[in-house]
């Protein structure tokens, strides 16, 4: 039994920088997920809040106001009937990715018609690997390098595999994405699916309204002197990656039935997904298997795609993607509006920040019939989701 799935709405909360001198560091991780999921349901009122069949929120690092089963408790703190029920997901980097991925696998399978699916991430109060316990085989045994764990380490080591990924490229590839990401808030295009936060500071209340991490005025010469805290002389800079960060993403997911019985409007039709699995050492490299798993899957090849949102974790690794199936880095197809570089990356809640922005670019361009959301992940995995257009014109 197979059901159309279809991606419906997402919403997020600007995303903050991480730590004391952010603007989330007196707001609770649990709030930001709440903040999202009211957000989201207050733009779609013709769905019965009763008609949700599961709320699924990932989280990277589960602890503290980050633990206890997010999706049940972020649900009924929005107010949801108790009806509704939820869960908790990991899968690192790409966690709110694997919460669409799951909950719309449900609804293809025909157990639920509808469903919230989203991450949270405050890095702020719960850095990535706090508290974890990696088994000492990992390193006693080698089944890892011990630079596998630490993923800056990760992408300088895409650095030394293929040369050709110079430092000035990923220089050059992060200014792109700060001055992609100012030109789409000038022209408004990030603006609509984000929910304005209260936030709490010693210096009294605020409303966070935009993405904090941005940087527009970057240029090649300031990258230059960036320190390379990874390796003595290395390429990876605090310019040419993802900044740590604190926010909340959640979308909406349903069936074709549910659409039409709610009267919804669907932004994106789910083509098909894969995650995948290369070496921890270069986990960068994740989303290069897992796309070709998800286009052979899809009948479709990379020239099919017509428009890539590629998290940009670092910039070496998406270069290193772009390389692999022969795409230019500066290819309009790519990252319209910039990326995590400029955006931020709070892990398990990228995923789904990655669709809202493909949904509205497709909005914008029914000249394109697929699109690719993707995504590397920590300790050498890939993700990769194919989307059809609604709006494509068959041009």
């Amino acid at each position: 039994m197979t059901a159309e799935v279809y991606f419906v709405d997402g919403a997020r909360t600007p995303f903050g920088r991480a730590g004391e001198m952010g603007m989330y560091w007196g707001t609770r991780a649990d709030d930001l997920a709440v903040k999202a999921i009211v957000g989201l349901l207050e733009r779609n009122p013709n769905l019965p809040k009763d008609a949700i069949d599961d709320v699924a929120i990932a989280a990277t690092t589960q602890q503290g106001d980050q633990g206890l089963t997010l999706g049940r408790t972020a649900a009924i703190l929005a107010g949801l009937p108790t009806s509704v029920p939820g869960f908790a997901i990991d899968r690192m980097c790409a966690g709110g990715m694997t919460s669409v991925t799951t909950t719309a696998a449900s609804i293809g399978f025909g157990a639920y018609d509808v469903a919230l699916a989203g991450g949270v991430e405050h890095m702020g109060r719960h850095p990535m690997g706090l508290d974890a316990d990696p088994n000492p085989r990992f390193l006693t045994e080698k089944i890892v390098a011990q630079d596998a764990l630490f993923m800056g380490n990760t992408a300088e080591r895409l650095h030394d595999r293929f040369p050709s990924l110079t430092k000035e490229r990923s220089d050059f590839y992060g200014m792109r994405s700060q001055q992609k990401v100012e030109a789409a808030y000038q022209a408004g295009k990030i603006q609509p699916d984000l929910v304005p936060v209260a936030t709490q500071s010693a210096t009294g209340w605020g409303l966070a309204t935009e993405d904090e991490g941005r940087r527009p005025g970057t240029t090649m010469e300031a990258l230059a002197t960036l320190k390379t805290p990874f390796r003595p002389h290395g390429n990876v800079t605090a310019g040419n990656s993802s900044p740590l960060t604190d926010g909340a993403t959640m979308s909406l997911i349903a069936s074709g039935e549910a659409v039409e019985k709610y009267g919804l409007t669907p932004k994106m039709r789910l083509v098909n997904f894969a995650f995948a699995g290369v070496e921890p050492e270069v986990m960068g490299l994740g989303p290069v298997p897992s796309t070709e798993k998800a286009l052979k899957k899809a009948g479709l090849t990379i020239e099919d795609i017509g428009l890539f949102e590629l998290n940009e974790a670092f910039s070496v690794q998406v270069l290193s993607f772009l390389d692999h199936f022969g795409i230019d880095d500066d290819d309009p197809r790519v990252n319209l509006w910039g990326g995590a570089i400029a955006i931020g990356h709070p892990l398990a809640a990228s995923g789904p920040r990655l669709m809202m922005q493909l949904a509205r670019q497709f909005a914008e361009h029914p000249e394109v019939r697929y699109g690719l959301t993707a995504m590397c992940v920590g300790l050498g995995q890939g993700g990769s989701v194919i989307w059809e257009n609604p709006n494509w014109n068959g041009r």
